[in-house]
């Protein structure tokens, strides 16, 4: 069955589970930490595009964990910024190690318990 995009939806299905797998480990003011790969840039059900996503959770404990949202890429055509799904900006771990401690200035606590923090990153993580 085709979807509103001209595309088959199990062709569509098999596109959207393929992820990388990125994670890499941290220490920020003497408290371990592990970030990995959560979400890539994607189409939500509502058609809209979210950018890509990753979760840093606290070494070894059960503690409030962070979830640092990207920007979606876009793409000029024909006079339109698009988003480019095809698109899988690289991930540096200086750069996420800086937006880490942006999430704690802008007051995520890894030591403290609750639900996840979200911190919405103005610049991709390349």
């Amino acid at each position: 069955m085709l979807g509103p995009c001209g595309w088959d939806e199990k062709d569509r299905s098999a596109m959207r589970n393929t992820k990388r797998s990125i994670q890499s480990s941290v220490t920020i003011d003497g408290v371990p930490l592990v970030w990995r790969l959560h979400r890539e840039q994607n189409w939500t059900d509502d058609w809209k595009a979210v950018g890509l996503a990753v979760h840093v959770q606290v070494v070894g404990l059960a503690r409030r964990e962070l979830y640092l949202e990207y920007p979606a890429v876009r793409k000029q055509q024909n006079g339109y910024a698009t988003p480019a799904l095809t698109i899988r900006p690289p991930i540096a771990a200086a750069k996420v190690a800086a937006h880490i401690r942006e999430a704690i200035a802008a007051g995520w606590d890894p030591e403290s318990r609750g639900k996840p923090f979200v911190y919405e990153v103005a610049e991709l993580p390349s």
